[in-house]
């Protein structure tokens, strides 16, 4: 290049911002007494850090094998999911285990996800225990930093799952997600088996939580106007396949697709509005 070429070339645009999560072609199948049934067929999509992406679509649709298949808890058929940039490793390997302490996942049923033997202490150390990673603050301290950020204070940790309603449960539950502080949550229909006053609680939580702490989320849901109130995109699931995939308020309020159309006539609005106190 000549100086003057030099003096007046414009400076090269700025890379976009690598995704946090992308997933490539995904694919799912089983072996069937009749034959191979494909549950996923052909996924894929990005989410990028501090989004939120909902993934939507009736029972059975394939939304919670998508995520099984992100967190690595199952392999896919093919396909490929990157991570930071990087294809995620075997289950069963090593950098594997170091990879699960930056993601984790809420699942749908707070009262089957909590250890009914043990403490609220013993849950929430759990998680410091397996990776053999003491938080740097000491155990007690991060404990009661963890039940704060949920709503709740330190005379839980003494108590057991029993003793607390649905929606705080639910709160432990992302409380122990949170312990080895994640880049990425895996949220499974977390409201569901609630109450829809409660669900509207921990949606608030969610968001709050979000804004602290830069979570990046991807929110699995039957109900297209809770996923209009939290997530940034949405992706659509019927039968395996992606069949929208866009903006949230623009899907939710011109879907191109008539399958998306009837879940949004199909759910009513919770209400969402401020947060209430620990229930």
């Amino acid at each position: 290049m000549t100086p003057c070429a030099a003096a007046t070339a414009q400076p090269s645009e700025s890379a976009p911002p690598l995704p946090l999560v992308e997933a490539r072609g995904l694919i799912k199948e089983y072996a069937r007494h009749n034959g191979i049934t494909r549950v996923v067929d052909g996924v894929s999509f990005v989410i990028q850090p501090g989004e939120t992406l909902g993934l939507v679509g009736e029972s059975g649709c394939g939304k919670t094998t998508v995520a099984r298949i992100l967190l690595r808890l199952i392999e896919p058929t093919s396909g490929v999911v990157l991570f930071e940039g990087q294809p995620l490793p075997p289950a069963s390997s090593a950098a594997m285990r170091a990879l699960r302490r930056r993601m984790q996942i809420v699942f749908q049923d707070p009262y089957a996800a909590l250890n009914p033997r043990m403490t609220v202490s013993q849950i929430l150390a759990e998680p410091f225990a397996i990776h053999r990673e003491p938080p740097p603050e000491g155990l007690p301290a991060r404990l009661a930093e963890l039940l704060g950020s949920v709503g709740l204070d330190t005379s839980a940790l003494a108590r057991y799952p029993h003793e607390f309603s649905g929606g705080q449960r639910q709160r432990i539950n992302i409380a122990r997600a949170l312990a080895l502080r994640p880049r990425l949550l895996v949220l499974d229909e977390p409201v569901s088996a609630l109450d829809v006053s409660v669900g509207a609680q921990i949606v608030n939580l969610l968001r709050d939580l979000q804004r602290t702490l830069g979570l990046t989320y991807l929110f699995i849901s039957h109900s297209m106007p809770l996923v209009r109130y939290l997530c940034d995109r949405v992706a659509v699931m019927q039968r395996g396949r992606l069949v929208e995939l866009g903006d949230c308020i623009q899907v939710c309020d011109s879907p191109l697709n008539p399958y998306t159309r009837q879940l949004i006539a199909a759910t009513p609005v919770m209400p969402l509005t401020a947060n209430s106190p620990a229930r």
